[in-house]
């Protein structure tokens, strides 16, 4: 007998297998569109995926894998990838997807602490798997996304056993049901970037799957609709490519994979050529697009929106994009251990009231949270800080999309039942979150900080600068003071003491800058984000000027 206290309805268990069936069904003929390593263009629709999807399904069961096992990938964003991404967590098993950009032993040991029992690579990585396969003892078997003639060309060369992923799933029919699983197992396993140790994991659940899907796709945040043609440029090996693998087919858009290429004219040519209206990427990529755009003279003919994130988006590109571009930029924030989305920049009614400067200003930071996380500030003493935009402190979340622990590790990393994401804060009378800085990169001056964001912001605002970076530098006096690293655009002719005077009127005197380097490029995290830890580390000795003096 059921009890009076529950509402009569279906138990139906949300499955990442049911987004795949929903857009099979409801929007089967709508377009999966992508540029395959092979070179050429595919295309086929979401009919034809879950079909796929549900061979691979099959297919791993004919091998013998049980729910609960690792599935590994090496991929870039293509249609075989994303028939692991439903295939896997399909049939029950956890589709680990891993990223190539790390070094080969944080790879092998990914492999090895995730007990990956299968691992599925694009054929670009067969030099990778062929030097890290000796470390990966408990692998059964690697198999390359690509058919036989594609393997051809490859296969003399290695010396691991590989299978062909079209001939595996092609002794399936198809014909196969998804299994009810319980919405509590996990579908997907990604894994911190291991900036700072080893990379650790995050075991996502088919709810929060869901749940995170349904987020990203509100209006508010990435607003996915089936009017939508979407081009995820960030990765899918890095955390779920900001869920839009799964936001898409909620929404029935149609989808668009760039695959390995994603200089500035590869991604131009394929977003002019499927009309795409929605795309997100880290500000490196952006760069390079924005580059070549404005080095040929061409224009979005279709692109409507963006979503940055990854790091902080630096004003100046967010208003190339809008001014020049007439293309809407989200900023937004969010961790591989919050599946990722948090905060996006959305402005509501009463803020769209305000003056275009006001709205800028709020747009520029990370925004509002999504339903499924709250966030709070916290200071040193670990109580909660005002919500002024002024008080910034330890950035803290919680929600039903939020990890409580890394997977395989006793240890709980909660405090109070909020997770510590690293970040530092602000947090403003709109609920508009703004990260100021990561808490081992913000700069203790004078036991004052300085946030090392705000200094790069202004830094790449100089029209000469391509990309800048803010680290702290030892001074005697002050404990810590702020080095700005540029690289200037080509052709430029910037000094060190013209650059400081930008700094002028734009913050506080005592934060700004110290001194200026400049480098021909700056060493970026596997996820496209600026490697501050190496920079520290190459100017750990750098003398400030007036640091002598300052000690005397």
């Amino acid at each position: 007998m059921t009890s009076p206290l529950y509402g009569q309805m279906m138990e139906v268990p949300l499955l990442a297998s049911s987004l795949l069936s929903h857009a099979s069904r409801h929007f089967g003929d709508i377009e999966i569109v992508s540029r395959r390593i092979e070179g050429d263009i595919h295309r086929y629709t979401y009919r034809d995926c879950e079909k796929r999807a549900k061979q691979l399904a099959q297919a791993l069961i004919a091998l013998g894998v049980e729910q609960g096992e690792r599935i590994g990938t090496l991929a870039w964003n293509g249609y075989r990838h994303l028939e692991c991404y439903y295939g896997v967590p399909g049939m029950g098993a956890v589709c680990h997807t891993i990223n190539p950009r790390l070094f080969p032993d944080q790879i092998a040991f990914i492999i090895d602490h995730a007990n990956d029992s299968y691992v599925f690579f694009d054929m670009t990585f067969w030099q990778l798997v062929e030097n890290i396969a000796p470390l990966c003892p408990n692998v059964k078997g690697w198999i390359a996304l690509g058919d036989e003639g594609c393997m051809a060309q490859f296969r003399a060369d290695m010396s691991v056993p590989v299978q062909s992923y079209e001939t595996l799933i092609g002794a399936q029919d198809g014909d196969f049901e998804w299994p009810e699983l319980d919405e509590r197992q996990a579908p997907i396993l990604c894994y911190t970037s291991g900036t700072t140790g080893n990379p650790k994991g995050a075991l996502y659940s088919h709810r929060s799957t869901v749940l995170h899907a349904y987020a990203a796709a509100l209006p508010d945040a990435m607003s996915a609709s089936s009017s939508d043609a979407i081009l995820p440029v960030v990765p899918m090996f890095h955390v779920n490519a900001w869920g839009i693998p799964h936001a898409a087919p909620l929404a029935g858009a149609k989808l668009v994979l760039p695959g390995k290429d994603l200089d500035g004219k590869s991604l131009y040519d394929l977003m002019e050529a499927e009309g795409v209206t929605f795309s997100a990427g880290v500000p490196t990529v952006w760069l390079g697009l924005l580059s070549y755009m404005k080095s040929e003279g061409v224009r979005f003919s279709t692109l409507k929106r963006t979503v940055i994130g990854g790091s902080a988006c630096p004003p100046a590109m967010l208003r190339m994009f809008e001014d020049e571009y007439g293309v809407d930029v989200i900023h937004a924030w969010g961790m591989t251990e919050m599946s990722p989305l948090g905060p996006l920049a959305r402005l509501n009614h009463r803020q769209k009231q305000r003056p275009l400067e006001d709205q800028r200003r709020s747009l520029e930071k990370q925004g509002h949270t999504l339903f499924g996380v709250d966030m709070k500030v916290v200071g040193e003493d670990g109580r909660d800080l005002p919500w002024d935009g002024k008080s910034f402190g330890n950035l803290h979340v919680r929600g039903h999309c939020v990890i409580d622990r890394y997977f395989r590790r006793e240890e709980l990393p909660l405090v109070d039942g909020w997770f510590p994401t690293g970040d530092v804060a602000t947090i403003d009378a709109d609920g508009f979150m703004q990260i100021t800085d990561r808490s081992k990169d913000v700069i203790k001056s004078g036991g004052e900080w300085i946030s090392s964001i705000d200094l790069e912001n202004i830094a790449v605002s100089h029209p000469q600068v391509a990309e800048a970076v803010c680290i702290a530098c030892a001074h005697p006096k002050w404990t810590e003071r702020p080095l700005i690293v540029a690289v200037l655009k080509p052709g430029a002719t910037v000094t060190r003491e013209e650059l400081l005077a930008h700094f002028q009127g734009k913050v506080a005197k005592w934060w700004i800058p110290d001194d200026v380097v400049f480098a021909t490029e700056l060493p970026h995290t596997a996820t496209g984000k600026l490697q501050k830890v190496r920079l520290r580390e190459a100017y750990r000795d750098y003398v400030l000027p007036g640091a002598v003096e300052s000690d005397a």
